[in-house]
């Protein structure tokens, strides 16, 4: 993803990492600093349109995660004392080993674990039962672990033995257990709220001094999870989601007039498809807390 723009300056800390959507600083004293920006990312592509508030809406969602998770996991976060320039958007964080895993919980059948199960019957290693659609739940959850690829190129699929053989028997099944832990949690949660999680992804890492594992990164949030609304879940087609779906219609449609595979940038969004993709990450996050988004 050639076009991530480089992380802007910030009073008192060094950029190290600018991603599709997150930037990252260092303290000199070690100490992180996350920031989530308001740019979306869309076929390999990051957009020219930001999405009002989404940064604020990742990270508030991601505090109130980590309080309903603190009893299952310890967490990053130290502090949301951040400067100015990012409040609101920010946290303090401690410094991680971090492991080279995507751990993601699936929950429902979709994405890339239906294309998984349509070629083969399985997800990971995980063998299903036949029959299952777009959009079925699953059995049980199951965990679907995959390869951190490098900026702009695709996560890998992969399963159990390869995380086994990347990080260790115990670690890859403390990282499994973790994750589907955590995502029975969530999925309860959230679902008592009218939302489902069809999947997610978590990251992990240690603790540099106590050897913990300890949860990293944004946590059940619209841009590291699948959100359906409960109540228009009808297996056997794509599903309506609180994500940048909009946002993946309107670019593939004939009103965009961008073709994704010609190699050229993707145009700007129109106002209303940035006035719906706001208001849907706004949505998810007031139906999960009961609280107002201002």
């Amino acid at each position: 993803m050639a076009n991530v723009p480089a992380a802007p300056e910030l009073p008192g800390v060094t950029a190290v990492y600018s991603g599709k959507v997150r930037d990252l600083y260092e303290y000199p004293d070690g100490r992180m600093l996350f920031v989530a920006s308001d740019r979306l990312s869309a076929y390999d592509w990051v957009l020219p349109t930001t999405i009002p508030d989404k940064g604020r809406v990742l990270t508030a969602m991601t505090l109130w995660w980590f309080e309903q998770l603190l009893d299952l996991v310890p967490n990053h976060l130290l502090s949301t004392d951040v400067p100015e320039a990012v409040a609101g958007r920010a946290m303090v964080t401690q410094r991680l080993d971090m492991f080279p895993v995507e751990c993601v919980a699936r929950g429902y059948l979709a994405g890339s674990g239906l294309v998984d199960y349509n070629a083969t019957g399985a997800v990971c290693g995980n063998l299903l039962p036949p029959g299952l659609v777009d959009g079925s739940r699953l059995p049980e959850a199951i965990f679907t672990p995959a390869t951190k690829a490098d900026l702009g190129e695709h996560d890998e699929n992969v399963d159990f033995e390869r995380v086994v053989k990347t990080v260790g028997v115990e670690d890859a099944a403390a990282l499994r257990d973790l994750t589907l832990r955590i995502y029975a949690r969530a999925e309860e949660i959230a679902r008592d709220r009218g939302i489902i999680v069809a999947d997610t992804k978590f990251e992990f890492g240690r603790h540099p001094t106590s050897g913990e594992i300890v949860l990293a990164d944004e946590v059940l949030t619209p841009d590291s999870s699948r959100f359906w609304p409960a109540d228009r879940w009808e297996p056997g087609h794509a599903q309506p989601s609180y994500d940048k779906q909009y946002v993946r219609d309107w670019l593939t449609s004939p009103a965009s007039g961008w073709d994704r595979h010609s190699g050229e940038a993707p145009p700007p969004l129109p106002n209303d498809v940035v006035e719906q993709t706001r208001a849907k990450y706004v949505e998810a996050y007031q139906r999960l807390t009961g609280q107002r988004f201002d």
